[in-house]
């Protein structure tokens, strides 16, 4: 699946060390919050590119769409917190979620691409930043 990685601007990074003990209780929240922008912006291009431009009736039962979600946040071992925008398995048919999210995002021999996420990631970025950065705005002033 693809791989998004966000880098953190200055400023947000020096209000998020002003936090102190409360960071590991507010980060998830802000990560999420942030998590949310860039999954509706998928489910949004997910949506407009099933069952598009295809030479027979669709047979899309809204599974795919229906199956994507949102992780809660996490600690990886490099310390770092991730929020991961994904879909759910597997399928009551057997098939892998993510092996059709990859066929519909690169295509395949007689189908072509219809990429959902790599423009999701590019059009996600800036509002992203901006739901973290008032996240992290309110969850500063309840301190």
């Amino acid at each position: 699946m693809a791989k998004a990685e966000f880098k953190l601007p200055e400023e947000f990074l020096l209000k998020i060390s002003r936090l102190g003990d409360k960071t590991d209780e507010i980060l998830p929240r802000v990560l999420e919050a942030g998590g949310e922008v860039v999954l509706d912006k998928v489910r949004e291009n997910l949506q407009a590119v099933v069952g598009r431009d295809t030479k027979e009736a669709s047979r899309s039962t809204g599974e795919l769409v229906s199956a994507l979600g949102i992780s809660p946040a996490k600690i990886d071992r490099d310390g770092n917190y991730n929020v991961k925008v994904g879909f759910a398995e597997p399928r009551p048919d057997g098939k892998s979620n993510a092996m059709i999210a990859n066929v519909l995002e690169y295509g395949k021999s007689g189908q072509p691409p219809k990429p959902f996420l790599k423009p999701a990631k590019s059009a996600s970025r800036a509002p992203c930043i901006e739901a973290m950065k008032q996240a992290l705005e309110q969850e500063v002033e309840k301190l």
